[in-house]
């Protein structure tokens, strides 16, 4: 059964046409992947089903009893709620009825209702009422939903007291998402549900998903998840939507079979126009040497004939695509860091507990593990941000590290990207947006303001950056983050092509598979080392 419907969608941003003809459907239990390039109009399309948006032109119909579950953005009146106020968010009805029978209670305990029998039976059948429909929505079940899907993403119990206000930004979104998922909408619209979660947050989610009755579409960047949940992909390209049966990796096959046969079809096509073009040419050259009307008229025909065929648009068999030039200044020596008993406490909690371990020439590392298990720490210890409680670590001759942070304030928001980039990269304005161009900052753009940046454009900035240190260490702390796929494929080639050594923190296994050659797992201030990449250590973990 079809529960939404979308048929020749078009939605302008300003004169800025965002959605154009855009036509699909989702059918009931159904798991969509929803992709395209940041910007290619995914969040808008998901405020139109949501009906948070209008369309400009077009038809979207949604089942009228489908229950949809979208929080595109966190709603001001959480930051007045503790967490378990906002989880149980969707169950508004249950605790008004819960409050019901709690009164009900005080009420039949009451010395009034010993004394008359007659009220007490009302009171009771009223309760018998309330009782029944809170049993029928799932009540009794409802702390048990909530404890649930919080436990799935790590939300710890300690937690449900605080006050929403005084969370991270990471903590808030996953809040904010479980309270979705509590809430468990017949049609539910998920956008980058995979951030902020680690390896095994996303690992459950993935499960839940699977498993969850209802439809969902999610707007997701992470392909490895993709592969593991949806049953078809919807790519926004152009202002265009294309649906694709199957998982990511069929719709990667798919969609290159796709565009041969279109520019097959549009070759052919050009053929046709550039004989018909040239009979036109040969007729009318024809009627001037003869002085003969028909081959005039018979050019005219063909000239209509031309005007009225719907011509191809030439199919894009190569995306537009950041170009990370990575090529380090100089080669660092054989042993680039070595750590021996590295530890460090906070206050009682053993962040490390006597690690060790050795980077070589040229390894490529993911370093795993839990939120909060000490991650960001150790970065922190290799670049002399903090110092360790015990321990030895040293870098190797000629190592020149270069290092991207997960997140990085702006603290010149009114900065343009070109003078940003010539600051902590030194060269002529031609050059540099010339650099610039590579990382997609094309003309105009390079003098927009740095605070208005999207979360991938800052990152591609941050990486044009030091790109151009040309460093033989890389010290990447979640770099996919934020980058849509293109992006996060151009980044890939990079790295994989790269003569240096790098060790990237990343929950991204599609990622990890593409370039680590090793991967280190850091658990309870342990650090335990793994030759291959994510699917190997996946299967040597279960082996253990």
């Amino acid at each position: 059964m079809i529960i939404v419907n979308g048929q020749n969608l078009k939605k302008y941003h300003g004169a800025n046409l965002v959605l154009d003809n855009v036509t699909f459907e989702v059918k009931e239990g159904e798991k969509v992947g929803l992709i395209g390039v940041n910007g290619s109009g995914k969040s808008t399309l998901l405020s139109l089903i949501s009906k948070m948006d209008k369309p400009d032109a077009g038809m979207l119909a949604v089942k009228k009893e489908v229950r949809v579950g979208y929080l595109p953005q966190i709603p001001a009146e959480f930051e007045q709620k503790t967490v378990h106020e906002v989880l149980a968010h969707g169950f508004e009805d249950l605790l008004l009825l819960r409050q019901k029978m709690t009164r009900l209670e005080q009420q039949m305990g009451s010395f009034e209702a010993a004394a008359d029998e007659d009220f007490l039976a009302k009171l009771l059948h009223r309760y018998a009422v309330f009782q029944e429909e809170y049993e029928r929505e799932g009540g009794y079940e409802m702390d048990a939903s909530i404890d649930m899907v919080a436990t799935g993403l790590q939300i710890d119990k300690a937690m449900y007291v605080r006050n929403f206000s005084t969370l991270s930004g990471g903590e808030k979104t996953r809040i904010a998402l479980a309270s979705q998922l509590i809430r468990k909408p017949d049609l539910l619209l998920l956008d980058e549900p995979t951030n902020h979660l680690d390896l095994s947050g996303v690992e459950w989610l993935e499960q839940f998903l699977r498993n969850y009755p209802g439809a969902c579409i999610l707007a997701s960047h992470d392909r490895y998840f993709l592969d593991r949940v949806v049953s078809q992909i919807i790519e926004l390209e152009d202002g265009e939507a294309f649906s694709y049966p199957g998982t990511y990796s069929r719709y990667v096959i798919a969609k290159e079979e796709r565009l041969m046969h279109q520019f097959a079809e549009y070759q052919e096509q050009q053929k046709r126009i550039k004989k018909m073009k040239e009979t036109i040419r040969q007729l009318e050259e024809w009627g001037r040497v003869g002085g003969n009307e028909k081959f005039f008229r018979r050019a005219a025909s063909i000239r209509k004939a031309l005007a009225r065929m719907e011509q191809m648009k030439k199919p894009k068999l190569v995306q537009k695509q950041a170009e990370f030039a990575l090529k380090p200044d100089q080669r660092s020596g054989q042993i680039v860091l070595l750590f021996e008993a590295l530890t460090k406490h906070y206050g009682d909690k053993n962040i490390l507990d006597a690690v060790e371990g050795m980077m070589a020439y040229q390894d490529k590392i993911a370093l795993l593990g839990a939120n909060g298990s000490g991650k960001t720490t150790f970065f922190k210890l290799l670049l002399d941000q903090e110092v360790a409680d015990a321990g030895y670590m040293e870098w190797g001759a000629g190592v020149s590290v270069g290092y991207l942070a997960q997140q990085e304030e702006i603290k010149t928001p009114k900065q343009t990207v070109l003078a940003y980039f010539r600051e902590h990269a030194p060269m002529e304005e031609g050059e540099a947006r010339s650099v610039l161009a590579r990382y997609m900052f094309y003309g105009p753009q390079v003098f927009r303001e740095i605070g208005k940046l999207s979360g991938g454009e800052w990152s591609r900035l941050r990486l044009a950056v030091l790109v151009n240190k040309k460093p033989n260490v890389l010290l990447l702390d979640e770099p996919t983050n934020h980058l849509d796929i293109t992006s996060r494929e151009a980044l890939e080639e990079a790295l994989d092509e790269y003569k240096g050594t790098i060790l990237a923190i990343s929950h991204d296994r599609y990622f990890i598979n593409r370039i680590a050659g090793k991967v280190w797992s850091l658990d309870s201030g342990k650090l335990s080392a793994y030759l291959g990449n994510y699917d190997d250590y996946v299967v040597k973990r279960s082996e253990q």
